[in-house]
């Protein structure tokens, strides 16, 4: 799939700006021009612009111009999103895949078209007026992060064994410390430690400065001696694999479930994010303010850090007693029964 060859000039505009200009990763991109390949096919589809035998995911939009693109209106966008919930499958190459996306996949297909006619009206400025100024999003069910306690994270850690123990605990601990991205751990080189700072490149190509807790030293410094008489394929990637190449992905995720399985966690319910999560929600336990987690964790809005200021029932109960008039009781009351 390229964009540069599948798109039309209009929308390839947009998705350099994107790539350039904003500076999202081609992953990004890639996804905004799958938002809009399959908005603009049910356009298409919808009024009838192409002949019904055409399968809906071998439509063309190679001819979507200004004009069509200036005539859709609020009411087009959701009867999109009704075929989203209705009628969409939900992986489409999986044979027996359910129907209907998620709220959050909805949401991420509007963001994608409030995106494209924003840049359209304040960038380009092909269209005098935003005909998606007023488009709402589907209301997301606010659900708390999945995230290990003090002591999961402990046996996590000391669940550690294998051929590779050294570079996997090295992994986990950075996880479970740092609370880094999948993709920033996969994308660290060897010149990004620096002592006791961590050079992280994350989303949207921004770098951030992470200071290393002593565990994080130590668990890097012994996976470094340990790399050293490893032949790398690959000389610049901190982490490797037993093919001393750069570490994956999926390597990665694969690694965690077999660990958290080895501490006797449901990897069914922990992955690599929710480690992330972890080392978020143990730092904000223990005193670190939410704007400094903001910045540890590379967030861009205040308002994506504070899905972490969630509270435990043992945090509320404890709350509750703190109050100073939690010990005053009603003494008048208990008196009118002593003299009955």
């Amino acid at each position: 799939m390229d964009y540069r060859t599948e798109a039309p000039r209009i929308i390839r505009d947009f998705l350099t700006y994107h790539q350039t200009i904003q500076g999202h990763s081609k992953k990004t991109v890639d996804e905004y021009f799958l938002d809009l390949r399959n908005f603009f096919r049910f356009i298409k589809s919808d009024r009838r612009l192409v002949s019904k035998e055409i399968p809906f995911d071998e439509i063309s939009i190679d001819d979507v111009d200004l004009e069509l693109i200036r005539s859709v209106t609020l009411a087009d966008v959701y009867a999109y999103m009704d075929y989203l919930s209705r009628d969409r499958v939900t992986h489409p190459n999986s044979p027996g895949s359910a129907v209907g996306l998620s709220p959050a996949a909805k949401a991420r297909k509007v963001a994608t078209i409030r995106s494209f006619y924003k840049y359209l009206t304040a960038k380009a400025k092909l269209l005098a007026e935003n005909p998606m100024q007023d488009l709402d999003s589907p209301r997301l069910r606010k659900s708390l992060p999945r995230y290990l306690n003090m002591e999961e994270s402990i046996s996590l850690l000391n669940s550690v064994s294998g051929q590779n123990q050294v570079r996997d605990f090295c992994i986990l601990t950075l996880f479970l410390n740092c609370g880094l991205r999948i993709s920033e751990l996969v994308g660290l080189n060897l010149s990004d430690v620096r002592g006791d700072q961590l050079r992280v490149l994350g989303k949207g190509n921004k770098e951030r400065v992470l200071y290393l807790n002593d565990a994080c030293r130590q668990a890097i410094q012994d996976w470094l001696d340990e790399r050293e008489s490893i032949a790398a394929a690959d000389k610049n990637a901190l982490f490797i694999t037993r093919k001393h190449t750069r570490i994956t992905t999926a390597a990665v995720h694969k690694l965690v479930k077999k660990h958290l399985a080895q501490a006797g966690l449901d990897s069914s319910q922990y992955s690599s994010h929710k480690l992330r999560h972890t080392a978020a929600t143990l730092m904000l336990q223990n005193g670190v303010d939410v704007r400094t987690l903001q910045e540890v964790l590379g967030h861009d809005h205040l308002n994506t850090t504070q899905i972490y200021t969630h509270v435990t029932n043992e945090d509320l109960r404890a709350a509750a007693q703190a109050n100073p008039l939690s010990r005053v009781s009603n003494q008048r009351k208990k008196a009118s029964y002593g003299k009955e």
